[in-house]
């Protein structure tokens, strides 16, 4: 495959990582209600052996050298600079495969899936399944350019498609995504249809139509949809800061890599069935390797404000069409859903309602990042799905 991009290989200055050791050495913490725990947000106890371990025990060098195994470019596409990494599959005939991930993560999200879906046989799987694996940092996240202000989901979708022509001359491909990786996938499915052979989504994206002309609300939806409310009312406060303020937030998230570690660990945190205590889903180098790719290049202020632009614009329903029926995604669309992420699994009656719907799997365990915390079952669904429809 011919990719029009310059290779790039993560580097990040001594000097970046001798400023960070300084500031984490100089942390000042916060006091704790007493018995507070996760519940007012992040652990003090376990925040405190996070900052430490980022001082004195986690090896920066060695992750960075764990990403540039995967080939890195940079492109140059409608005045963006899109860092992305790109694995080609194996087989005669390898599906691109264009993964996004969303906040607060980063294509260090699939770097347990990447060698899985490009290389199938190197776990028991078929060589002819493979994809090439194609993961784009998000504008304004890790090395990707950040845009002058904040850029819809909509405007994302649009970029992907010229990526994907200008970058790989490719004018079919599939695509993948969790988090606003499923905004940014189910919006390029919706706007370029005639690019996508097929989407698959692990988190339920855009709300479905359910003014006049819309089916009726069934119980079961109705009770899905006061379940959804009751878990997502004490989860999504940094949602409304991020979509209203962001400016202020990021201050303190620019200054302090503690306040910023506390920031994103707490959505990791953040899982029904664990609860309060110990971080145990995510090793600790996993978490600061992905808090890193935000403190080195300075980028958390830009990434949070694809919320102000939803906060601003909307953009997280479907409308009606022209003729006033409901608007719908007619791309053939996959899910594989995880009862502890932020939104719990829907009746598959929900998703029907937006999607051309083809494949649903409703998984056992497993939360909101599920590249980091399934990567075997998050890839065995994508696999399932598409052989389907080759």
């Amino acid at each position: 495959m011919k990719i029009n991009a310059t290779p790039f290989a993560i580097d990040v200055d001594q000097t970046v990582l001798d400023d960070l050791k300084a500031r984490l050495e100089r942390t000042r913490f916060p006091n704790e209600p007493e018995g507070g725990g996760w519940f007012y947000g992040a652990d003090l106890t376990y925040v405190r052996k996070l900052v430490e371990y980022w001082r004195a025990g986690y090896d920066w060098r060695r992750w960075e050298a764990e990403i540039n195994r995967w080939s890195g470019y940079m492109a140059h596409v409608d005045g963006f600079d899109i860092h992305f990494l790109c694995e080609p599959g194996s087989g005669s005939n390898p599906e691109p495969l264009l993964v996004t991930h969303g906040w607060p993560g980063s294509i260090f999200e699939f770097h347990w899936i990447i060698e899985r879906l490009a290389h199938p046989e190197r776990f028991g799987g078929d060589a002819e399944d493979g994809f090439t694996v194609i993961c784009p940092s998000l504008p304004g996240y890790g090395w990707s350019s950040a845009p002058d202000k904040p850029m819809h989901p909509k405007l994302i979708a649009d970029l992907w498609a010229r990526f994907m022509t200008e970058v790989f001359g490719i004018e079919k491909f599939s695509a993948q995504g969790g988090d606003w990786g499923s905004i940014v996938t189910s919006w390029l499915a919706h706007r370029h249809p005639e690019r996508l052979n097929a989407i698959h989504l692990n988190m339920v994206p855009l709300r479905p139509y359910l003014g006049d002309g819309a089916p009726p609300v069934s119980d079961d939806e109705r009770k899905w949809i006061g379940a959804f409310k009751k878990r997502t009312a004490r989860a999504m406060g940094y949602f409304q800061i991020q979509g209203t303020k962001p400016q202020t937030l990021n201050y303190g998230l620019a200054d302090s890599p503690a306040g910023l570690a506390a920031w994103i660990v707490e959505k990791f945190q953040y899982r029904m069935k664990e609860g309060p205590g110990e971080l145990s889903l995510h090793s600790m180098d996993e978490l600061l390797t992905n808090i890193m790719i935000y403190w080195v290049n300075n980028a958390h202020n830009s990434a949070s404000w694809i919320y102000t632009s939803v906060t601003h614009e909307g953009g997280m329903e479907l409308g009606v069409r022209d003729d006033g029926t409901p608007d719908r995604i007619e791309v053939p669309t996959g899910f594989c859903l995880f009862p502890y992420d932020l939104v719990p699994i829907p009746p598959e009656s929900w998703l029907h309602r937006a999607y051309n719907v083809k494949h649903f799997t409703a998984e056992a365990d497993g939360g909101h990042f599920a590249a980091l915390e399934k990567p075997e079952e998050l890839a065995a669904d994508i696999f399932k799905f598409f052989k389907g429809l080759r």
